[in-house]
């Protein structure tokens, strides 16, 4: 049994950040043709594309603010001109904001800010890619959540409120749409190693670790590794759910 996804097209927005990277990469190492969405990292998307494409899978890169109906629509076109209908869509971007402080001190733009990034995105990454996979009667939506939705931890109000939003809208999408036999899910990844983890030697955080099951970080490829299975028919009959990767840190309960 393996991942094969040689048939389908993939679109990962945030495909130029540190998670958003391996997603890509994975993705086109089980067979998809993948289309990197960024805003400001032209450089890293180009050479994620180059990687891709000297490992035999076709990549390309597309800027696109994906909280505005305008440059999302202009994306779906050249996606469409360069590698055809999007089957698979991922969506990972989120804007980044600082400094966390308390509710009574966060600055009401961090907040529309994360609705914009969170809820925004995935309604229009929806209405703009969801009719064609509806015509086909296939596709994948994945939204990239969190585990902070159920900690609740000070400080990440705005990016919680952003989040939770993000998840109530996928969950009622996958409602309206799964009688076309689309899945609609979540990943929700704890604080997973990436490569800037690595590249400043940070790869065990004892005061986080304490409080995970598995008593270790998980990595960037753990997530990518679940992206790829609710892409896959291995997951044809997962819909509406949202899948924790990160050590038992979350266990949502029924």
């Amino acid at each position: 049994m393996k991942i094969d996804l040689s048939d389908k097209i993939a679109l990962v927005t945030g495909g130029s950040g540190d998670l958003g990277r391996v997603i890509c990469r994975t993705l086109a190492g089980c067979g998809a043709k993948v289309a990197i969405q960024y805003h400001h990292n032209a450089g890293k998307a180009d050479s994620l594309v180059a990687e891709i494409r000297d490992q035999g899978a076709q990549a390309m890169a597309i800027q696109c603010d994906v909280t505005e109906q305008g440059s999302i629509d202009r994306m779906r076109n050249a996606i469409v001109q360069g590698l055809g209908e999007v089957d698979i869509l991922v969506n990972s971007a989120v804007i980044q904001y600082e400094p966390k402080k308390p509710v009574l001190e966060q600055s009401l733009s961090d907040y529309e800010g994360q609705f914009r990034s969170c809820v925004l995105q995935n309604v229009l990454m929806a209405q703009i890619f969801a009719p064609a996979m509806i015509s086909r009667r296939w596709g994948r939506i994945i939204g990239i959540n969190t585990e902070c939705v159920m900690l609740y931890n000070e400080l990440h109000s705005a990016y919680v409120a952003g989040k939770r939003g993000m998840d109530g809208v996928l969950r009622v999408l996958a409602k309206e749409i799964g009688v076309h036999q689309i899945t609609v899910n979540q990943i929700a990844p704890g604080f997973m190693i990436s490569d800037r983890d690595r590249a400043l030697d940070r790869l065990s955080i004892p005061w986080y670790e304490e409080h995970v099951p598995l008593r270790r970080r998980g990595e960037d490829q753990d997530v990518a590794n679940a992206v790829a299975f609710l892409s896959s028919d291995l997951a044809a009959f997962i819909t509406g759910a949202i899948l924790p990767v990160c050590g038992g840190h979350i266990m949502p309960a029924i």
